[in-house]
């Protein structure tokens, strides 16, 4: 039990002060728009995003920086939301009426959070050189797909609002919508693509052993599947809508399983079982 006890320290070990301090700013500044995108005007709510966007990017680059580095599941959630927020500032600014600032801002600070309660374990310090473009490639998969999900979302509620000839607050055309979520879950399967293909070719040289069959491979390997299904279907048999929204999300949530579900067994379920 002690020794449980010890191995469960080595993931909760508590970030520096300054550290701590730029997530909370994080935190606080993404619970501004959360909480009051209704009655703020876009000058003031824009401010906070920004401002959040950044607070968030330094809390990234901070907990790499650190020593030792330290990786897990929930910084790779954060990642993650960070490249979506990314992606939605983009777009905001090429589409001002894109309204969804509301739930990106609470999946922002809910991210920034858990990589804080969560920070993963520490880096193997002689690591390949070529790992760091590895976990890049795979974050990116991460977060053009969970781009894709959001857009799917907006597509299904600009759907919805269209069949009730209601006005639709995203501010976007319903065709322009779907072809953007299409085009993110194409670039994000090259990506998921590429992350395997280098996971099979150089596993060796990355992680210090070959390709393993286990469960964090059978999930990136099941998403490519329904990713690769859904562009197909789309392709050959013009596949859109409910069925087409319902492949995004089943992709994505293996894709989430893949690296964060696995972590998060390893670094919180077994460590809990452990003590």
């Amino acid at each position: 039990m002690i020794a449980g006890m010890e191995s469960s320290t080595h993931f909760f070990t508590a970030s520096p002060p300054w550290v701590m301090a730029l997530a909370a700013a994080a935190i606080a500044a993404y619970l501004v728009p959360a909480l009051g995108a209704r009655r703020l005007a876009d000058g003031p709510t824009r401010l906070a995003m920004r401002a959040a966007w950044v607070l968030h990017l330094l809390t990234v680059a901070a907990g790499l920086m650190t020593s030792p580095a330290r990786f897990g599941f929930a910084p790779a959630l954060s990642m993650t939301a960070w490249l979506m927020l990314t992606v939605y500032a983009i777009e905001q600014q090429l589409y001002p009426k894109l309204r969804a600032v509301g739930v990106l801002s609470v999946l922002g600070a809910l991210a920034v959070l858990l990589a804080q309660i969560f920070p993963g374990k520490p880096m193997a310090v002689h690591a390949s050189a070529w790992l760091p473009l590895h976990l890049a490639l795979g974050i990116a998969s991460y977060g053009l797909s969970a781009a894709a999900v959001v857009h799917a979302g907006l597509m299904s509620r600009a759907e919805r609002r269209m069949r009730s000839a209601s006005n639709d607050e995203s501010g976007m055309p319903l065709l322009m919508l779907e072809r953007l979520t299409f085009r993110f879950v194409a670039a994000g399967f090259v990506l998921l693509s590429a992350t395997l293909l280098a996971g099979l070719l150089f596993g060796e040289s990355l992680y210090g052993r070959a390709w393993v069959w286990d469960h964090k491979t059978i999930f990136s390997l099941l998403a490519w599947m329904a990713f690769a299904l859904l562009l197909v279907g789309r392709s050959r048999f013009g596949w859109r809508g409910r069925h087409a929204v319902h492949l995004i999300y089943a992709g994505a949530a293996l894709l989430l399983l893949a690296y964060a579900g696995s972590r998060f067994v390893l670094e919180v379920v077994m460590l809990g079982h452990g003590s």
